[in-house]
C-alpha cells in the first residue's frame, strides 16, 4: 500500500510537470496545439492564437470546429492517422492564406497504457525558405535557358560571319570591297560578342530574385534583333513593320531579346512569299502587356500548334533548324509569369501573341 507521503510527493510532481508544461506553452514562440484522442483542442500556444486566430473560447471544442482557422484541408485525416498508427507525420504545407509551414504531428503516448492520448501539432514557418528554394529553382531554369539560347542564338551570327569570310576570299584583288567586308565582319563579331554577353550575364546579384528585371524600350529591343538578323533580312528582302503601342516594359532584357530574336528569325525563315512581311506590335490589354509578331509565312497545321513548343520539334524539315527555338521562347515567357499563343493558317501565315504581366 502506497504511503500518504508517497502519494503527496507524486501528486506534487504531477503539479510541477503541469506547471512546466503550462509555462512552456505560454512562452514558446512556435505555434503548437494539443489535441486529445477525442479530437478535442485542449491547449495551444499564444503563437498559435496569433497565427491562426484562435481564442480561449476554442479550448474544449472539437478540432473540426477550428479547422477553418488552421486553414489546412486534410488536418483531420492527418491527426486520425497519427493517433491510429502511433507514427508522426511531417509535411510542408501551404495554408489558404499562402503561407508555408512545416507541420509536425506527433503522437502523445501514455507509456504505461501504451495508447495514444492525442497529438501535439507544431507549425514551423518556412515561408522564407520556400521562397529561396523557388528562387534557386527559377535560377536553375534560367541557366538551362541560357545554355539552350547560346547554342541556338549564335548560329545566325556565326553563319553571317562565315558567309562574309567566303565573300572576302573572293574579293582578294578589290581593296575597297575587302575594306567594306572587313568592316562588316568587325561589326558582326562585336554583335556576336554582345549577344553572348547578354545571354550569359549571370551575376551574383541574380540570386536576389527581385532584381532580374529592368525598364526596357521595346523599340530598342526590336532594332537590336533586326541588327542581329541583318544578313537574313537583306538576303530575303524581308519587310519588317512595327506598331509599338507600349514603348516601355519592365522585364528581363536577356529573355525579351532572345524571345524577339527567335520569333523574328522564324518569321523570316519559314516564309512562303517573297519578300517576307512581318508586323511587330505591342499594346496594353487589361493588366497585361501584349507582344505580337505576325508573318505571311507557310503557317502551322492545326495538329502541330501545341507540339511546336516542345523540345526538338520541327514542323518543316526542309528548313534548317534545331527545333529548339520555340521551346526556348515558351520557357522564357513562362519564367516571366507570361503566356504565349499561336494563331495560324497554312499558306497564309502565323501570329505569335505573348502576354506579360503589367508592372
Amino acid at each position: 500500500m502506497e504511503k500518504p507521503t508517497e502519494k503527496t510527493a507524486a501528486h506534487k510532481r504531477v503539479i510541477e510537470l503541469n506547471d512546466e508544461l503550462e509555462n512552456y506553452f505560454s512562452n514558446t514562440i512556435i505555434p503548437q496545439l494539443f489535441v486529445d484522442a477525442d479530437l478535442i483542442v485542449r491547449k495551444f500556444t499564444p503563437a498559435a492564437m496569433s497565427h491562426f486566430k484562435l481564442s480561449e473560447d476554442d479550448l474544449g471544442r472539437h478540432v473540426s470546429d477550428v479547422a477553418n482557422n488552421i486553414r489546412f484541408p486534410t488536418i483531420l485525416e492527418n491527426i486520425q492517422e497519427v493517433i491510429t498508427n502511433k507514427q508522426g507525420i511531417v509535411k510542408d504545407i501551404q495554408t489558404t492564406d499562402k503561407v508555408w509551414y512545416q507541420m509536425n504531428i506527433l503522437p502523445y503516448i501514455i507509456r504505461k497504457e501504451n495508447r495514444t492520448n492525442g497529438v501535439i501539432i507544431t507549425f514551423v514557418d518556412i515561408n522564407d525558405r520556400i521562397k529561396i528554394l523557388n528562387g534557386y529553382e527559377r535560377l536553375n531554369r534560367s541557366y538551362e535557358n541560357i545554355i539552350h539560347s547560346i547554342s541556338h542564338d549564335i548560329k545566325g551570327p556565326l553563319s553571317n560571319i562565315d558567309g562574309l569570310v567566303n565573300v572576302l576570299r573572293e574579293k582578294q584583288d578589290n581593296e575597297e570591297e575587302k575594306t567594306k567586308i572587313l568592316d562588316m565582319l568587325s561589326k558582326s563579331v562585336a554583335h556576336l560578342r554582345k549577344t553572348i554577353n547578354d545571354l550569359a550575364d549571370i551575376k551574383e546579384s541574380d540570386t536576389d530574385f527581385a532584381k532580374g528585371e529592368e525598364l526596357l524600350n521595346f523599340e530598342n529591343i526590336v532594332e537590336d534583333a533586326k541588327l542581329a538578323l541583318k544578313g537574313k533580312i537583306a538576303e530575303t528582302d524581308a519587310q519588317i513593320e512595327t506598331d509599338i503601342g507600349v514603348t516601355q516594359v519592365k522585364l528581363s532584357r536577356r529573355n525579351i531579346r532572345s524571345i524577339l530574336y527567335n520569333l523574328l528569325s522564324n518569321a523570316i525563315k519559314y516564309n512562303s512569299a517573297a519578300p517576307p512581311k512581318i508586323l511587330i506590335r505591342t499594346w496594353k490589354s487589361g493588366d497585361k502587356i501584349v507582344l505580337a509578331i505576325t508573318d505571311n509565312g507557310i503557317g502551322i497545321p492545326p495538329d502541330k500548334r501545341e507540339t511546336i513548343f516542345e523540345r526538338n520539334t520541327r514542323v518543316n524539315t526542309h528548313v534548317e533548324g534545331t527545333g529548339m527555338g520555340l521551346f526556348i521562347v515558351k520557357r522564357m515567357v513562362e519564367d516571366m509569369d507570361g503566356s504565349i499563343e499561336v494563331d495560324s493558317e497554312v499558306g497564309k501565315g502565323s501570329t505569335f501573341t505573348i502576354y506579360f504581366r503589367n508592372q
